[in-house]
């Protein structure tokens, strides 16, 4: 009982200390004049936008929704749930983010750094808090209202595949706003009229900065809201599919430990928000870095109790240990993420002291560090999965494949602070572009600009973590959906091992069949933006070409064609990459087997961590090296270096914010369909499946 009041408890105050923070937020004076003009038209671009898509969404979910109730009315409630949630989240934390963001202009015009950070990474908070305050008090809830039996915990899968199909739709959808925007402002504006970046006169520009909202809080926080909600639902049910087979009743308390972590985390993530602070003239990224490391630590200490209350001593212990390797490991992905990416680091240094030399050396060497990213955080992974298992798999193995899943916990039990920074980003991105467009002055534009570099280190953090996190919880998921396997068939542990072998054909077809598929995806998002991005360009030429008065500050740009040019093909093209997670791995069940869909699984889930990692960090490093230029380094803005970087950038925008962060919803998406569907796949192949074994 102890337990379930904790959990709930930090569920509620999670959402209630969100709103407040909503509160203090639009108490502060949010400026007069051109900023409030700007701040409007942001405000307006996003709330059009993400009404249309969110209406696609939940269209998709509804017909979902109606295959499910035949399955299970419970899990089509859960489902429906988990869809409502994820909108709600992401919502809530866009919705706040385009308030924040003229008050954090504002903030650094009046007041300076300190003030304007305060109310930024405020803002961030409130998306970071929502995440998972509403995922962790919705899966308790579910969980004792459907009866808190292993069969109620199963029809939770619903809220994560719920959550899952917003996600990829949303970071799909939003990832092809924004980076089409970006790509067609960043090439027409500074390579071909050489102006500004956020400059006014580009008609791109408002665009731009709508797609920061769209694209990296509400995507984002729909991403890191399915990651949050999948891993520890993953892990309640290989407690309640495996581990009841030899604990009995004792499976409950371990189906527990994965909200207690997610309650421990909720508090930290309290906690250390109090301690991001900087003093006038310091540097924000630094208290930025450190609240994650404050956070994981915070995390540990209030683990241990909860773990030996839950499990006793010897099993609490080696639980605790678990879920801090699985939190060491999601620290090394960030810090790795943030060497790779960050503007003071050699990486960064050197692409844009190749980019002297023009865009090919820009986008090779940038290519080379960002497969060379990739090594430390799979090293990371793959360690904290072997100590995992390990430390439990004395229990039995299903206890050790727990410990894979619970690792993934303690990982994300980090969300809160990790999803706070991240929002940060584009609030302080947006308050750059709205200082540069009212004119305010370099004074403000200095301090906003250095708000900004701390935000985007911060996101290539996120998103090196949110790809890491999925691995772990794609794997945890695999390993529920085999347990389901063991469940369904009444095989034996070793029969099931036996013909999950990789000596078998069926097996080795699925796994070539699902590397392929994280290539497939990356390529659709990547055309998308693409169009998208051509389409943009030509309609900002043609103002240029037609209305030459734009240039000379003697004719107002038109924003909203703009706007609606990317509005209409993001919503387009965000269909056919979400359907092929869904429809790809029913097909290769019903053709191949369970166990040729447990290959596809594993070897989608391994190249997509490999690729998603890649495209985040080589991304960032690009988009990094360009402000380093910038900031006057080897020639500054103008420069024939400065256009090589900017070219450099624009070729990682969609790897970085839309197909390498959509992949890692890709391969959990592909895992949850499977756990769902798992039992139709096996009836379906029962008579084959009997005569071949």
């Amino acid at each position: 009982m102890i337990a379930y009041i904790l959990v709930i408890s930090a569920g509620i105050v999670a959402i209630l200390y969100a709103f407040g923070l909503v509160w203090y937020i639009l108490k502060q004076p949010e400026g007069i004049g051109k900023i409030v003009e700007i701040h409007n038209y942001i405000k307006e671009g996003a709330k059009a936008y993400l009404k249309k898509q969110y209406t696609v969404i939940l269209s998709i979910a509804g017909v979902i929704t109606v295959f499910l109730v035949p399955i299970s009315p419970l899990l089509a409630l859960s489902y429906v749930l988990g869809a409502l949630s994820s909108v709600a989240a992401g919502y809530t934390g866009m919705w706040i983010a385009v308030h924040a963001n003229v008050r954090t202009t504002n903030a650094a015009k009046e007041k300076g750094v300190a003030k304007a950070l305060r109310i930024a990474f405020n803002g961030g908070m409130v998306l970071g808090l929502m995440v998972v305050g509403l995922g962790t008090l919705l899966i308790v809830l579910q969980y004792l209202i459907y009866g808190g039996t292993a069969e109620s915990v199963k029809s939770i899968i619903g809220y994560s595949f719920g959550a899952s199909t917003v996600a990829l739709f949303a970071r799909v959808g939003g990832g092809i706003y924004t980076k089409a925007a970006d790509i067609g402002a960043d090439l027409v504006g500074k390579v071909e009229a050489g102006i500004p970046e956020d400059d006014p006169r580009n008609p791109g520009v408002i665009a731009d900065n709508v797609g920061d909202n769209v694209g990296d809080v509400a995507g984002m926080g729909a991403d890191l809201f399915e990651s949050y909600v999948g891993s520890i639902i993953s892990t309640m049910v290989i407690a309640a599919t495996a581990l009841i087979l030899y604990s009995g009743g004792g499976w409950v308390n371990w189906a527990l430990v994965p909200l207690g972590v997610a309650s421990a985390g909720i508090f930290s993530s309290i906690i250390t928000s109090l301690l991001v602070r900087v003093k006038e003239g310091g540097d924000p990224s630094k208290p930025l870095t450190m609240a994650t490391i404050i956070g994981g630590i915070l995390i540990a200490v209030f683990t241990l109790p909860l773990t030996i209350y839950l499990l006793g001593p010897y099993g609490g212990l080696r639980t605790f240990t678990v879920v801090v390797f699985g939190i060491i490991a999601g620290i090394i992905v960030g810090l790795t993420s943030d060497y790779f990416t960050n503007p003071n680091k050699a990486p960064v240094k050197k692409v844009a002291f190749k980019s002297q030399s023009g865009a090919a050396l820009t986008i090779l060497t940038g290519l080379a560090y960002g497969f060379e990213s990739v090594l430390i955080p799979a090293v990371g992974i793959a360690t904290a999965e072997l100590i995992a298992y390990f430390l439990l798999s004395s229990y039995g193995f299903w206890y050790g494949i727990y410990g894979v899943a619970l690792a993934a916990v303690g990982m994300l039990s980090l969300t809160g602070i990790v999803v706070s920074a991240d929002a940060y980003g584009p609030i302080t991105d947006n308050a750059a572009g709205i200082a540069e467009q009212a004119g305010l002055g370099e004074e403000v534009r200095a301090i906003t600009d250095k708000l900004d570099a701390a935000g985007n280190t911060m996101k290539s953090v996120c998103k090196g973590f949110a790809i890491g996190s999925a691995a772990l919880t794609a794997l945890a998921y695999i390993a529920a959906y085999s347990s389901t396997i063991l469940d369904v068939t009444g095989f034996t542990l070793s029969k099931v091992r036996e013909l999950l072998s990789l000596l078998d054909a069926k097996v080795i077809s699925g796994a070539l069949i699902g590397v392929a598929l994280p290539a497939v995806f990356t390529t659709l998002v990547i055309l998308a933006v693409s169009d998208a991005a051509f389409v943009l360009i030509e309609e900002i030429r043609r103002q240029f070409r037609e209305k030459p008065g734009i240039l000379e500050f003697k004719e107002k740009p038109d924003y909203g064609k703009a706007v609606s040019i990317v509005t209409s093909y993001a919503i387009k093209r965000l269909v056919t990459p979400g359907l092929l997670a869904i429809i790809a791995p029913i097909v290769i069940g019903l053709i191949l087997g369970p166990y040729g869909l447990a290959g596809s699984l594993v070897a989608a889930t391994v190249a997509g961590l490999m690729l998603g990692l890649f495209q985040g960090n080589v991304g960032n490093t690009w988009d990094n090296a360009k402000k380093y230029v910038e900031e006057g380094h080897y020639g500054g803005k103008g420069s024939e270096t400065h256009k090589a970087t900017v070219i450099g950038d624009t070729v990682g925008d969609p790897l970085k914010d839309a197909s390498g962060p959509s992949i890692n919803i890709l391969i959990k998406l592909m895992s949850v369909i499977s756990l769902i569907a798992a039992q139709i796949i096996i009836h379906y192949n029962l008579v084959s499946f009997l005569a071949l074994h």
